[in-house]
């Protein structure tokens, strides 16, 4: 070879230029006929120039669009001992790791500080518009620098830069090749099929995830290991409370439907269960909810049955009984800051309408969940009823009492509810109820999303 290889970015791939199809190319890298080089996604960058070095080549990087930063993190508290440890187990692994850490424990703190030693060009991802803001407001106080914004209208690039997942996959091959540190918020949100792009189209050599619960239910975590590093340091609930998070305690109240509510359950779930049997659908198979949806479209007597489905379904998750424990929760914690969660949006609002509470929904706009949470954070409302925007990201330490009214049997949605009342304050003991309909299937997806160390 007579003149230096070049390594350069190329919409979310890297390229070699001067290498033949016969020559030795770094791991990941492929041979592209079409341009006549080796090329590999740009994740692969840190590997290829590992690789160049340790063999001794001489190589022409023009991939790396990113800048060596100066910062000086401006705040003077201390950092507490978990995060300390986070962020060198981070740093002896080579800036490359997932952080695991309890809502509520300061896990934007180790970032904070990952980004001061890092000192690069970094984007932090984040899942949702408020977190995307959160951060936004996070970095400014912390390193006194302007701070870009990708997302929500916004396609504004600085150094420190935040974005939505949704903005950085869709905008990462432009932009894969400007940051040497990437930030992944909420990091079990990384290894979805339509996020993914956020991790490969990027050159980053630096990486840190951040997550309170990593399990996913399709097994895809696996992922992060290549696109963000290994777990480098995890602690529990049970770990930081009482020290670091509020000290808590979990009920489970199971409840009994009464004689009308529970025939008008049985007939609807035979009905439906006979369907099933009839097609022969297992649910508990992974394609047999599909099968469910496809087959019950093609007869009467199918939609009848995903009728029926829905019925009992509605019926196990929003019982008389469940709303009349409710009601009596909110009495014994009228001087408390309680969020209630549901399974859906027609439960949050029914149960809004019947106890006269402000609802938080997806379909909330941007003006009404700030102003919202600004009333449910002062005071004026002492309660909150959500489906699932509250379950990550939104930050409410001044919540001490959850009450699951229904969910998912996730065992991470589950840690989630409780880690929004475990912000630790002074003298603050949290209290989550989960209220089960017996006699249904809420008991077994109850049991399963208890899994968890911390309901131990």
């Amino acid at each position: 070879m007579t003149k230096p290889l070049q390594l350069r970015f190329d919409a979310g791939t890297l390229l070699i230029d001067g290498l033949a199809a016969t020559d030795s190319a770094p791991p990941g890298f492929l041979w592209d006929a079409r341009v006549g080089r080796f090329r590999a996604p740009a994740h692969r960058y840190r590997d290829a120039v590992s690789d160049f070095t340790q063999r001794e080549v001489t190589f022409d990087d023009r991939a790396r669009a990113y800048a060596t930063l100066k910062l000086q993190h401006r705040a003077t508290r201390e950092a507490f001992a978990h995060q300390r440890e986070a962020v060198d187990a981070w740093e002896a692994a080579g800036k490359r790791g997932v952080v695991v850490l309890p809502t509520g424990s300061g896990k934007s703190y180790v970032a904070e500080l990952a980004i001061a030693r890092a000192n690069r060009s970094t984007l932090v991802v984040a899942p949702t518009l408020d977190l995307m803001a959160q951060w936004y407001d996070l970095l400014a106080t912390a390193f006194g620098v302007e701070i870009g914004l990708l997302g929500g209208g916004y396609f504004e690039l600085r150094d420190l830069t935040v974005a939505t997942y949704d903005s950085a996959h869709l905008k990462m091959d432009q932009l894969g090749a400007r940051f040497g540190l990437l930030v992944f918020d909420e990091c079990h949100h990384l290894p979805s099929p339509a996020y993914l792009n956020a991790a490969d189209a990027c050159i980053a050599p630096f990486r840190l995830g951040l997550t309170a619960t990593l399990d996913r239910a399709d097994g895809r975590e696996a992922l992060l290991d290549d696109r963000v590093g290994k777990v480098v340091f995890e602690r529990g609930i049970k770990d930081l409370a009482g020290e670091h998070l509020a000290e808590y305690e979990t009920v489970r109240l199971q409840v009994q439907m009464g004689e009308s509510e529970a025939a008008r359950y049985r007939e609807a779930r035979e009905l439906y269960r006979a369907f099933l049997r009839a097609k022969g659908i297992r649910m508990s198979s992974p394609e047999g909810w599909g099968r469910f949806v496809m087959l019950s479209s093609q007869s009467r007597e199918g939609r009848r049955a995903f009728r029926a489905y829905r019925e009992q379904k509605a019926i196990a998750l929003a019982s008389e009984a469940k709303l009349s424990v409710l009601e009596g929760l909110l009495r014994q914690h009228a001087h408390d800051r309680v969020i209630i969660f549901t399974s859906d949006n027609d439960t949050a609002y029914r149960v809004s309408r019947m106890f006269l509470l402000p609802t938080l929904t997806h379909q909330t706009d941007i003006k009404e969940r700030k102003e919202l949470l600004a009333r449910f954070r002062d005071g004026t409302y002492p309660a909150l009823v959500t489906s699932r925007v509250l379950n990550e990201g939104v930050d409410v330490p001044e919540a001490n009492v959850a009450v699951v009214l229904s969910g998912s049997g996730s065992v991470r949605e589950h840690v989630q509810r409780l880690g929004r009342i475990l912000r630790r304050r002074e003298g603050k003991r949290a209290t989550l109820y989960e209220v089960v309909t017996s006699g249904t299937n809420e008991q077994a997806t109850s049991d399963r999303r208890r899994e968890h160390e911390a309901y131990r």
